[in-house]
């Protein structure tokens, strides 16, 4: 687009801000082709020297009682970037489907519209939105869930790290400072955590 670094950020921030996905505002307002976005962004990233196997989420996975609940993952990614993703952490075998972003389709919905939750839903065969757990490091999508009425969502918010978030640098942990625990929302800061939040569908 041959906007300035500074310009371009803010652009990236509004959009992030709006639409939960900064892409969603470039294809929407400036006919940006998500495709070549997806290849020339996410898919150069060298995500093999920033991410590696994840033991701990692993085992986490792997004690899940699959016989109470189906694990898939949801993303505002291509499915490429988040089938990469998933076998560089080695959990990729662990989890039975992806719903993700579908660039193939200008129009593709992304969270938190309600869209992408009932997409899900739809491709996961559940009817009944009070059977769905989720756990997102984002807090409006997780209230946007809550909305729809899944009843057993999860706010995500490790502590300590910086983070990129619409093109402007996050620490995270402040969302949970900001009103989870007065608005109902359930927070935890290690994923292990999940083990007592969902104690029922853990293996005893």
């Amino acid at each position: 687009m041959g906007l300035p670094e500074e310009e371009a950020s803010t652009l990236h921030h509004k959009y992030y801000s709006q639409y939960g996905l900064a892409i969603r505002g470039l294809v929407r307002h400036h006919q940006i082709d998500p495709l070549d976005f997806d290849r020339k962004c996410d898919g150069s990233l060298p995500l093999e020297e920033l991410l590696k196997p994840d033991p701990a989420l692993r085992k986490l996975l792997e004690d899940i009682d699959r016989s109470k609940v189906r694990v898939w993952a949801l993303t505002n990614a291509y499915i490429s970037h988040a089938s990469r993703v998933l076998r560089i952490l080695g959990v990729d075998d662990l989890i039975e489907d992806i719903v993700f972003c579908d660039y193939s389709n200008s129009n593709f919905s992304c969270k938190p519209e309600t869209e992408f939750y009932e997409n899900a839903m739809r491709k996961a065969g559940v009817q009944d939105p009070s059977k769905c757990y989720f756990i997102d490091d984002s807090r409006t999508n997780v209230e946007a869930a809550i909305r729809l009425g899944w009843s057993h969502c999860v706010h995500f918010c490790e502590r300590g790290l910086i983070a990129m978030e619409g093109g402007k640098p996050k620490y995270i942990g402040t969302d949970i400072q900001e009103g989870d625990e007065t608005s109902g929302i359930t927070a935890v800061v290690n994923l292990d955590e999940l083990r007592t939040v969902w104690a029922e569908i853990f293996r005893r």
